[in-house]
């Protein structure tokens, strides 16, 4: 299965063609998955380009990419959009249209308190493991490690001391995860491609799009998120 991540932190200073209104990722995401994208996921901004938690800006996006997809939408609750816990916790409590799975960042300062509103509200969680961090440590004893429903694998670039690659299988290696878990696997930048490979061969969950990066796998500029998904399916 492949996931198609729309935008993340990038904007038009990144590629022009990073989709930012909710009119805008809604179209992405419909050719995105027209393109063969199984799953959506988004980050939603203000209309000044920030990331943003808030219901009023979250709102829109959800119901626009998810009426033109017809199926759930991802996000993350990264601290990024929301440094402080207590309103992290407050901007997801005050949800109106919920997303069907958020990624929690397990690293992050806040991150037990984050997943547990979330399954409080009955919206599932995907724990986010980075590799050079203690996020997996702390995902191994945390009591709501068995209660996740996916856990995400990131592999930033360039890995300290081996390939992409290599690092991957030593990251996914070392893990402790619950019985029967899914795992999706990506890396970022110049070490997208190959993890997307690595990813495929072991049969989990990859994921392409231009959050992860805006070149095609020969270095060209990609035109939209649907042009990353096409090579994804065929590298």
């Amino acid at each position: 299965m492949l996931q198609v991540c729309l935008n993340g932190t990038r904007g038009p200073g990144d590629s022009a063609v990073v989709p930012m209104s909710p009119e805008s990722l809604a179209e992405s995401a419909a050719r995105a998955v027209a393109a063969g994208a199984g799953e959506v996921r988004v980050h939603p901004r203000t209309p000044c380009g920030g990331t943003s938690l808030s219901a009023r800006v979250s709102g829109p996006v959800l119901s626009s990419v998810r009426a033109a997809v017809g199926r759930g939408v991802r996000v993350t609750t990264a601290a990024a959009a929301e440094p402080d816990t207590g309103r992290r916790v407050e901007r997801i409590r005050s949800w109106a249209v919920l997303p069907d799975l958020v990624t929690v960042d397990w690293h992050e300062p806040g991150a037990e308190e984050v997943a547990g509103v979330l399954l409080e509200r009955g919206i599932g969680v995907e724990a986010g493991l980075w590799a050079r961090t203690d996020g997996h440590e702390r995902f191994a004893r945390s009591p709501l490690a068995p209660r996740v429903r996916r856990v995400l694998v990131k592999v930033p670039y360039p890995p300290a001391g081996s390939g992409v690659a290599e690092a991957s299988r030593s990251l996914l290696s070392g893990l402790e995860l619950p019985p029967g878990v899914p795992v999706l696997l990506h890396g970022e930048d110049a070490g997208v491609w190959p993890v997307l490979r690595l990813a495929r061969g072991l049969g989990l969950v990859a994921r392409i799009g231009l959050e992860d990066t805006v070149l095609l796998p020969d270095g060209t500029r990609a035109r939209s998120n649907a042009e990353l998904v096409a090579a994804a399916l065929t590298s």
